[in-house]
């Protein structure tokens, strides 16, 4: 292990257990393996691979992570219960699981809540307590460090205090490092969570963690409450992923901890990378990443009223809480029929484009936004639709690599319930006339081929640029169908992604304005000179 924090305070995820319970993911141990090693990278003291001996897939990742994953900031932590009740720890199946794992660390989950106790488990509360000491102690006497979660701790405390705090005294005497407070139903608020952790903490003499779930929203305010109440030890998920809203968020968390407590608790420099290890986490779950995320979403420092823009332009402090610098992310502009001056000045510093503080011309770039937006346009979800049109007004006219002749997309429907779909372009591109015709499933499909089948020859850079995702909105019309449609069109290359827009009075002819930004941007990215 090298560049540990003290081990005085803990950042232990739990997304390859909790978070996994998350409705909609579905983790193999590939997934998993991949998942461990972002988190080791992003410094975190502990990560909870799963509970070995419960599935087979847990068993493997424990087996595999020993030998494909060299951890460089991370202990693995395997999860499981407490012995069962009659049964001698040594003898527990699932007991000699937790160890056959080779985890270092070992988390148990017991139960805190006296109901639980005698309605779940069935057995006596006194025996309940002999399982947490046993189990504890056993594992202890087998060279693990041991942390302890009680279960449903808050709603037992509220029922029976004296019990709940009998098992993190229990715990505690028997040898767990750490006795995790559990917000198992979600259901508290940070006042609450307070009152019962500088209470307990006072009454038993243990180390105290907090493991917050997110029903009411306020898991990472309770789990901040807790530190402010003396827990040291916060149990988190990668991007809040957690079983019915979700768990503490890891991210808002440990910024909160280094940037507002001044506390450190990762590796020199990880901070820097959390934005990375959010998306990074994200595209492997297969969730696309939550853009309003505090501190590393891409709009947590995205700015659009002009009065905001106004005060950035003299400091960009006035109206952050951070540099987004510190957490991965950047500042944005978002342009719209918001927008003033200073905000379509930043987004031309943005995109590295000078506008030489020519008033007239930043005025009428602000009228033309402001008229194109009126029509239904919206730049501040295609910035590439803006750049476009900014360097339209700068040079004085539109870069164009192709000019279009014509378009046609026919949809035949067959006796067979069969559908074809076939596109045409006629376009003209370095001096040459260009025919192009190609089916597709669907006739905006149909376009895009045709498209690239007419302009690949001429410009490869396009067979490296692919559609990605794909928006229609129907904005209000005048009478009824008779409506005016937005389309958003996403297109990546390989080394980044960028959207587009076009507005039409139907999906297709919207569609074939955004198409055709979109490739004209990435053929401005490219490097290719404009022919026309």
């Amino acid at each position: 292990m090298k560049d540990l924090p003290d081990d005085g305070f803990h950042v232990f995820d739990t997304t390859l257990r909790d978070g996994a319970q998350r409705e909609g993911i579905s983790l193999t141990v590939a997934d998993k393996l991949t998942i461990a090693r972002h988190l080791d990278d992003f410094g975190v003291g502990f990560i909870e691979g799963g509970w070995p001996g419960a599935n087979p897939r847990d068993t493997e990742f424990f087996a595999r992570a020993r030998a494909e994953i060299d951890f460089k900031h991370a202990q693995l932590v395997a999860f499981g219960a407490t012995r069962k009740a009659g049964v001698r720890a040594e003898d527990d199946a699932q007991v000699k699981a937790l160890l056959e794992s080779g985890a270092p660390v070992i988390t148990l989950v017991a139960k805190s809540h006296d109901r639980h106790v005698e309605l779940a488990l069935r057995t006596t509360l006194e025996e309940n307590l002999a399982m947490v000491r046993e189990t504890v102690a056993y594992l202890r006497s087998q060279g693990r460090r041991v942390f302890l979660d009680c279960e449903h701790f808050f709603d037992g405390y509220r029922a029976n205090a004296g019990y709940a705090k009998q098992v993190v005294s229990a715990a505690h005497e028997a040898g767990a490092e750490v006795v995790i407070l559990c917000d198992t139903n979600g259901g508290m608020l940070p006042g609450q969570i307070d009152a019962v952790v500088r209470t307990v903490l006072a009454d038993t003499g243990a180390r105290l963690g907090i493991h917050a779930q997110d029903d009411t929203g306020c898991a990472v305010a309770n789990t901040l409450a807790a530190v402010d109440a003396g827990a040291t030890h916060v149990q988190c998920t990668a991007n809040g992923y957690g079983e019915r809203v979700g768990n503490a968020n890891l991210f808002p968390v440990v910024a909160a901890l280094e940037l507002k407590y001044g506390r450190r608790v990762l590796p020199e420099g990880a901070l820097e990378e959390m934005t990375r290890i959010s998306h990074a986490i994200a595209e492997v779950v297969n969730l696309t990443p939550s853009t309003h995320q505090p501190y590393v979403g891409v709009s947590a420092f995205a700015h659009k009223a002009g009065l905001h823009a106004s005060a950035i332009k003299v400091d960009p402090d006035l109206y952050q809480h951070i540099d987004p610098e510190r957490v991965g992310n950047t500042m944005r502009m978002l342009v719209s029929d918001m927008a003033g001056r200073a905000s379509i000045e930043l987004k031309g510093k943005e995109l590295g484009i000078d506008l030489g503080g020519d008033r007239a011309l930043v005025g009428r770039i602000v009228e033309r936004v402001k008229e194109r937006e009126l029509a239904g346009y919206t730049y501040e979800a295609a910035d590439a639709s803006f750049e476009l049109l900014l360097r339209q007004e700068v040079e004085g006219r539109p870069r164009r690599f192709f000019r279009v002749e014509s378009w046609r997309a026919i949809v035949e429907d067959r006796p067979d319930g069969t559908h074809a779909n076939e596109a045409t372009v006629k376009l003209w591109a370095k001096g040459e006339r260009i025919v192009a015709t190609a089916e597709g499933n669907g006739p905006v499909n149909a376009l895009d081929r045709a498209l690239r089948v007419g302009l690949e020859r001429i410009y490869p850079q396009l067979a490296t640029m692919e559609l990605v995702d794909y928006k229609v909105r129907i904005l209000e019309g005048k009478h009824g169908t008779e409506s005016t449609t937005r389309v958003l069109v996403a297109t990546a290359d390989g080394q980044g992604e960028w959207s587009t827009v076009g507005v039409g009075e139907n999906v297709i002819a919207a569609s074939w304005q955004a198409l055709d930004d979109a490739y004209a941007y990435g053929l401005l990215r490219a490097g290719v000179d404009p022919q026309e």
